[in-house]
């Protein structure tokens, strides 16, 4: 059997768009090890096809980067040569170079290596991967495992998807409700706290449970949008239980952001509260029911700012809440309603 290592260092999210990448390496046969940074290993466990996952934090790759150090690295050269790979997929996205991972995958003694590279790899590739960059992230990494000879399955349609059954949500619900996650990876792409917190009463008010959902440094956050009339879950779910509290969801409101993905995931319908720093047609979450909100064409358009240069955040800032309703009230996954498929818009 042959033993191939799929990388993919930095967020959950950007993990999970590979997701259907690492399914075609899988589908092949192939013994499957994810090589994640330590705030996308989780995610690499849900991954369908995935055997093992190691975890590393790439001084390259990683958004808050630590110093190189020589004797961790080399304690992961030396675990990844004991692990004899045959093969190795370097996943990244367009604004990162695979090659300084293909070098200590080298050093391991990893045969063969392929990525997508605009830049000239020398030896440190064997497969250099050329693609557009304006087609959607788990296109671009689908492309580089069809290059190398992997294809998904009879029956599997390309989506992203998560193992299951999926544990226990932390706290049962209640009648239909819609999870509206705050808190994001960077500020610039964060809608008002108070935003989240005039939907969240509007949408008590026009019948829905509401569930707040974040990470345990985001539970006041949680708090101050959930105020009297939600269920705040920040702080209280594992990522594998935030899939199951987004996969019972009707809808989800979120940002351009780790959950925005896990949502599409479980195919719950998203209301993407979108700046437009990175583009839509790359990082929208893919194919699921989705609204994106937010000005795509803000001066701030591809900058990859991580905060707003812009005073007063208008990109997000000038989407009211009453818009989020109405684009719920479209989406969502409701046994008075109907949904049905809606294009991405802006």
């Amino acid at each position: 059997m042959s033993r191939v290592l799929c990388v993919r260092l930095d967020s959950a999210g950007d993990v999970l768009l590979a997701g259907p990448a690492v399914r075609a390496v899988a589908a092949s046969g192939a013994e499957v090890t994810m090589l994640a940074g330590p705030v996308g290993a989780d995610a690499a466990r849900l991954l369908p096809g995935v055997g093992a996952v190691l975890e590393w934090c790439c001084p390259w790759i990683a958004a808050a980067a630590p110093p190189v150090d020589v004797r961790a690295t080399s304690r992961l050269v030396d675990d990844l040569r004991r692990r004899r790979f045959d093969r190795a997929l370097v996943f990244t996205s367009f604004h990162q170079s695979p090659l300084p991972t293909a070098l200590l995958l080298r050093l391991a003694g990893v045969a063969w290596i392929g990525a997508i590279s605009e830049d000239y790899p020398g030896s440190l590739l064997d497969l250099r991967h050329r693609v557009s960059d304006d087609v959607p992230e788990p296109e671009r990494a689908l492309s580089l495992a069809l290059a190398a000879g992997y294809r998904l399955p009879a029956g599997d349609d390309g989506r992203l998807s998560v193992r299951r059954p999926l544990p226990e949500p932390p706290a049962a619900i209640g009648g239909p409700y819609v999870v509206l996650h705050p808190g994001t990876s960077v500020p610039a792409r964060a809608w008002p706290v108070q935003h989240f917190a005039a939907l969240a009463r509007l949408l008590h008010d026009d019948g829905w449970q509401v569930a707040v959902t974040g990470s345990a440094a985001e539970e006041s956050l949680g708090v101050h949008v959930a105020g009297s009339v939600g269920r705040n879950l920040a702080g209280r779910t594992s990522l594998a239980q935030l899939a199951a509290v987004l996969d019972e969801a009707a809808a989800v409101v979120v940002g351009n952001t780790g959950p925005a993905h896990l949502a599409a995931a479980v195919g719950t319908p998203v209301v993407s509260l979108f700046a437009p720093t990175v583009p839509a047609v790359r990082w929208a979450p893919y194919r699921v029911p989705c609204v994106v909100l937010g000005d795509q064409h803000a001066a701030c358009r591809d900058s990859r700012a991580t905060t707003c240069p812009v005073p007063g955040h208008p990109c997000l800032s000038e989407v009211r809440p009453a818009e989020a309703l109405t684009a719920v009230r479209l989406l969502a996954r409701h046994p008075g309603a109907v949904a049905r498929p809606v294009e991405v818009t802006s």
